[in-house]
């Protein structure tokens, strides 16, 4: 269950989040906004570095925050094999593509968590924890 936030309330957690992103820039925006929020932070650039990254960390991941079209594996393929050693993950999608181009991935099934870029800072910590929360 979602939990309630009143006005002006900081959203914030302490769960620990592997944010996937292909673009520097992007991925290091979202890290440095979870990192403020109090989110333990892990960061690749792509699915491969993601999927090793997680074989090493020595903890619980409980969110996968990753772009959805990214080369070599997408999104849905990466949180797939996630699931493989960490069974209660959970996924948050993100792109600056429109409904349109991401529908092929299939992606956007009923009760898929997304997020469409660009985002605001209150935009992504609502959804992040919304997400955490469910």
């Amino acid at each position: 269950m979602a939990r309630e936030n009143k006005p002006g309330q900081r959203l914030t957690g302490t769960e620990t989040i592997l944010v996937v992103e292909d673009e520097e820039l992007a991925r290091g925006l979202v890290v440095e906004i979870l990192t403020k929020q109090g989110y333990n932070i892990l960061d690749a650039p792509d699915a491969e570095a993601a999927l090793n990254l997680s074989e090493e960390f020595d903890g619980d991941i409980e969110l996968l925050l990753t772009d959805v079209i990214m080369p070599r594996m997408n999104g849905k393929e990466l949180y797939r094999k996630m699931c493989i050693s960490h069974p209660t993950i959970k996924v948050l999608y993100m792109s600056g593509y429109t409904d349109n181009l991401i529908t092929p991935y299939g992606i956007l099934e009923a009760g898929t968590h997304f997020l469409q870029k660009p985002f605001t800072v209150k935009g992504l910590a609502q959804k992040v924890r919304d997400v955490l929360d469910s």
